[in-house]
Parts: structure tokens; C-alpha cells; sequence
């Protein structure tokens, strides 16, 4: 079973930029697709970025251009490089396998105005 790990949150001034990492565990990434995901306050978890095998990516429109999804097999980790960050984007960050429903604990984004 694949154990997720999401690191890198904390608040940032719009504008400003972070890079979360996801590490896996228990089971490799390699050839698999992630997502990742985010969960504002008051609201429901919705997929916003995704990588392939082959690390061709997909954005949601309120994300594309600003973020960019990456992965290194070889680390079992996945990334997201979040810039032009807006308060809109505060929300908890999760990624996880396409196709599942499962996460890691996620990790806090807080943008401030």
C-alpha cells in the first residue's frame, strides 16, 4: 500500500512562490499517474494538477501557468512549484495516485494579501 508524505506549505505573501514534495512509500511511483489536490476551508477536495507516467502534466484552469507538477522516480517523490501564489490558493495540499482516494496527511498553504 502506498504511505504519501506531503511537505513543503507555509505561508507566503501573494506572489511568492513554494515548492511542495510528496514523497511515497511502501510502493513505487514509477508508472503510475499522481495528482494533486487541494482542500480550501469550507470546501470540497478538488484535483488541480496532474503528471502522467511520462510526465506529461494537466493544470486546472485557476492553476495553469502558475504551478508546475514534476516527479522523480528515481526519489519516489513528486513535486508541485507554486508561483504568482494568490490568497485563493490557500487550502491544504494533497497528492495522491490517480484513480484512488487516498492521501497523505497534507500540508497547510497560507497565502496572505
Amino acid at each position: 500500500q502506498m504511505r504519501l508524505v506531503e511537505s513543503g506549505g507555509g505561508l507566503v505573501q501573494a506572489g511568492g512562490s513554494l515548492r511542495l514534495s510528496c514523497a511515497a512509500s511502501g510502493t513505487s511511483i514509477d508508472g503510475k499517474a499522481m495528482g494533486w489536490y487541494r482542500q480550501a476551508p469550507g470546501k470540497q477536495r478538488e484535483f488541480i494538477a496532474g503528471i502522467t507516467s511520462g510526465s506529461t502534466t494537466n493544470y486546472v484552469d485557476s492553476v495553469q501557468g502558475r504551478f508546475t507538477a514534476s516527479r522523480d522516480n528515481t526519489k519516489n517523490t513528486v513535486y508541485l512549484q507554486m508561483n504568482g501564489l494568490k490568497p485563493e490558493d490557500t487550502a491544504v495540499y494533497y497528492c495522491g495516485a490517480i484513480g484512488t482516494r487516498s492521501w497523505g496527511q497534507g500540508t497547510q498553504v497560507t497565502v496572505s494579501s
